[in-house]
């Protein structure tokens, strides 16, 4: 299964993206529309890849964070809701309005991404429980990124020059001081 793909994009349009990798292969993404809107031909990009297997295809879904990726495949676990209308979800309902229409049973925020009430409803029973468990985590995930970008710019390093050496950091480091050694190391230090 691919899990992750690095490119350079080739071709988009209102749905995927062609990402070339170094190989010389172009890989189709189709990826949540905020996503697609800010991406141009001959831009870098990473993708956190969730891939579809059925018997007559091969879809591969991209997300920019590993949260975006966690939500899709919260809401493609719901029976009834597949990776196209999850998809649609994501495009039109952010993370945290999905969230917040979870654990707070609002319904009508997720029929805004085009679901109808009675899927809006069985996807707010199926992931109470675990949309307060990715918050979690989702929350210190973003705490960590925050201290190792922090500690990068006391060592004089401008904020943009910091994140972009974060990115080049694999998602597989966790550890905030490994995170930081492996940022120095693409840094040149």
């Amino acid at each position: 299964m691919i899990g992750y793909l690095q490119g350079t994009v080739f071709h988009t349009d209102e749905s995927s993206i062609i990402l070339l990798s170094e190989g010389g292969v172009g890989y189709r993404v189709l990826a949540p529309k905020p996503t697609l809107e800010t991406l141009t031909v001959g831009d870098a990009a990473t993708f956190w890849i969730h891939t579809h297997v059925r018997e007559d295809s091969l879809v591969l879904f991209g997300f920019t964070s590993l949260a975006e990726q966690t939500m899709f495949e919260l809401l493609i676990s719901v029976s009834g809701v597949g990776p196209k209308s999850a998809l649609g979800i994501m495009s039109l309902v952010d993370i945290p309005t999905i969230q917040t229409a979870v654990v707070s049973r609002e319904v009508g925020l997720l029929t805004a991404g085009k679901v109808g009430k009675k899927t809006a409803e069985k996807i707010i029973v199926e992931l109470q429980n675990k949309v307060a468990m990715t918050e979690h985590l989702e929350t210190k995930g973003v705490r960590d990124q925050q201290e190792s970008l922090e500690a990068l710019v006391a060592l004089g390093y401008s904020v943009g020059e910091s994140r972009e050496a974060l990115k080049a950091v694999p998602a597989t480091i966790t550890d905030i001081g490994e995170r930081i050694t492996a940022a120095l190391r693409s840094l040149g230090r």
